[in-house]
């Protein structure tokens, strides 16, 4: 048995959609991992100096691999995808994010897990919350759903109808 993961992926460059999807192709082709289930999309308003908004969602994996491999594919999808690495919240093809990895806490230079951000954020925590809403926070020993609720994050996340 694996670990249980939690990827957050979002875009708002060319077709959002189509990039969303094709991730999720090439997450399903990953050794050692699978696909569980994924979340409804989500068209959400942008934050810092992207102006194009996105289109969000939060997929679960089940792998074998250690979070810095995850980590290591999960980039190697975006450079495929055409994602340049800007600066903080520029426009992107794709973006993926490890947002909870089993409920191990992990402090490196170049991976933090829980994300430092997810529990700031409608737009992880609404489609997060549809498939794991009883999901305890390791650091914050609160779960999805308590997070959710308490949000102030006022920006719109709309649900996007299926295969729209």
């Amino acid at each position: 048995m694996g670990s249980q993961v939690f990827i957050g992926v979002g875009s708002n460059l060319g077709n959002r959609q189509a990039y969303y999807q094709k991730a999720l192709d090439l997450m399903a082709d990953l050794s050692r991992t699978s696909i569980v289930c994924c979340s409804s999309l989500y068209e959400t308003e942008p934050i810092g100096e992207a102006k194009n908004w996105y289109v969000n969602g939060v997929v679960e994996l089940e792998t074998s691999l250690s979070p810095q491999q995850l980590l290591s594919h999960l980039q190697k999808i975006e450079s495929a995808l055409g994602r340049k690495r800007t600066k903080k919240w520029a426009s992107r093809t794709i973006d993926l994010d490890i947002l909870f990895f089993d409920k191990q806490i992990v402090s490196e230079a170049q991976l933090q897990i829980p994300h430092p951000e997810m529990h700031r954020r409608r737009f992880v925590l609404l489609p997060l919350s549809e498939l794991a809403p009883q999901f305890v926070h390791p650091l914050l020993g609160t779960t999805v759903a308590e997070l959710l609720a308490g949000l102030a994050d006022d920006k719109q996340v709309l649900c996007l109808p299926p295969n729209g």
